[in-house]
């Protein structure tokens, strides 16, 4: 441990955590983790985060994927409402666990604070599907959710890239995709949340926070060797990219994550680049906060604010 700030809320859930430590992340744990139906799966993931809530649309639908179909799942507050953006996201889990529903608490909250459609993207996971599956299949979804909104019942005018952790890497990898070749709409803004943004290298924070913070280098270590990318290309580490020409960018980071020094180098890199970045660090608090707001009560605070600044970013450029 270290003598960082650290939140009581926060210091009461590491020790929960602590004392009542989950198996390591391996080959092991990850098979008996697939052998379990999802909808357990995602009742025991989902549990840390506050329950998905009243919703005007909660619609499952399917797209055909590079190898496959994709399902989605579309959160809006409202039953129908009229052209706008839609929020693509994608998920974190270290690119090996999580999906859809095990962040559907988080997707809604989203779509409720900022008022917008929320398609939550079930991009291919490793060991079984590694790199560049997953950036394979979130391109694709954001490509077709730019030409089918009548799918989705909506008419979208741009897109919204978004996601936590892992999904953080692969919005920004998406972004960087569509950059270089256009979806059918324009991406108004990117929000990743905590990302792991490169890979090329060890940061401070790594080891500072490696252990007794949530998110173990063991587990981290795992998710590296199973995701099997490159970590020299950009789609592996999209900040070795050059950032030049991406849209509104707004970085998150948490005071006592592993990745925060990873994130910090991101948003520098994309300053530095001349992109508008707005750039918060959440004090006190630990990776994946946004999907523990039951577990760690003042994270719905935490949470709510960084909503209301991607809602005033949107709505400078709508």
């Amino acid at each position: 441990m270290t003598d960082h700030f650290i939140r009581p809320d926060v210091r009461a859930y590491l020790d929960m955590m602590e004392a009542s430590p989950r198996p390591p992340m391996n080959d092991e744990t990850i098979a008996m983790m697939r052998a379990v139906p999802k909808e357990v799966i995602a009742q025991m993931l989902g549990a840390l985060d506050q329950p998905v809530g009243e919703l005007g649309t909660d619609l499952r639908l399917t797209m055909p994927g590079p190898c496959g179909e994709i399902e989605l799942r579309l959160f809006d507050p409202r039953a129908n409402r009229d052209a706008g953006p839609v929020v693509v996201f994608y998920h974190g889990g270290g690119f090996v666990v999580g999906s859809i529903d095990t962040h559907a608490g988080m997707a809604a909250a989203i779509a409720r604070g900022l008022d917008l459609p929320v398609v939550s993207v079930e991009y291919r996971l490793a060991p079984e599907h590694p790199w560049p599956a997953g950036p394979d299949d979130c391109e694709a979804a954001a490509r077709w959710i730019a030409q089918n909104g009548a799918a989705l019942r909506r008419e979208f005018t741009s897109l919204v890239l978004c996601g936590d952790s892992a999904g953080a890497t692969l919005t920004i990898v998406t972004a960087l995709a569509l950059r270089e070749k256009p979806a059918a709409l324009p991406v108004l803004m990117q929000w990743p949340i905590y990302p792991r943004a490169d890979g090329s290298r060890k940061y401070a924070s790594a080891e500072t926070f490696g252990s007794g913070f949530g998110l173990d280098s063991t587990d981290m270590a795992y998710y590296e060797k199973a995701y099997g990318c490159d970590n020299a290309h950009w789609r592996g580490s999209p900040l070795l990219a050059d950032q030049a020409g991406l849209p509104p960018t707004f970085v998150v980071t948490a005071g006592l994550d592993p990745l925060r020094d990873n994130g910090r180098a991101y948003a520098a890199k994309c300053i530095e680049a001349g992109v508008d970045v707005t750039y918060r660090e959440v004090a006190g608090t630990i990776h994946g906060f946004a999907c523990f707001r039951k577990a760690i009560p003042s994270a719905e605070g935490d949470f709510a604010e960084l909503l209301a600044v991607a809602k005033a970013m949107i709505a400078a450029q709508t």
